[in-house]
């Protein structure tokens, strides 16, 4: 039996706007959602305590220490870095000041991609937010980046 034409554009309607849905941002403008810190609530709720540093300022050995980003070093004063896996991009306003916050843009949801000139980029559509405080110097972005939870101990910066 052959099958009616628009059955057929139908279902590639609907394959297409899958398809579409899952790109940069899928034409939602809402971010990741958040709690009033700004924490990302991608993953539930850990039941374990939080990690604390020991006495010399190492972390502890505990299951909850966080993720190793990088060392204070590879951080420029006046910059920052993006770290593609867990997508956070970790600034150094002034010397032994570091700042943490999404890559994730809050316009469309795509990954910012440079740090540059003391603002931190979007390549999708142009907003630039600073690397201060990742509010909004440049649209059409209205809301800064969601800031993150980082821990630094002697040379290492850890995602809490």
């Amino acid at each position: 039996m052959e099958t009616p034409r628009r059955v057929v554009l139908a279902a590639g309607a609907a394959m297409g706007a899958a398809a579409w849905a899952t790109g940069c941002g899928g034409g939602d403008s809402s971010p990741e959602p958040s709690d009033t810190t700004g924490e990302s609530r991608s993953k539930p709720p850990s039941t374990e305590p939080p990690s604390a540093a020991t006495e010399t300022g190492e972390p502890s050995a505990s299951a909850g220490d966080g993720q190793r980003l990088a060392k204070t070093s590879e951080i420029p004063v006046g910059g920052g870095k993006i770290f593609d896996g867990p997508k956070v991009v970790v600034t150094q306003p002034t010397a032994g000041e570091f700042k943490a916050f999404s890559a994730v843009c809050t316009h469309q949801g795509c990954i910012v991609d440079k740090v540059a000139d003391g603002t931190i980029d979007c390549p999708c559509h142009g907003s630039l937010f600073r690397i201060s405080d990742a509010s909004v110097a440049r649209g059409p972005a209205t809301r800064p980046l969601a800031r993150r939870q980082i821990t630094v101990t002697q040379d290492s910066i850890l995602l809490v």
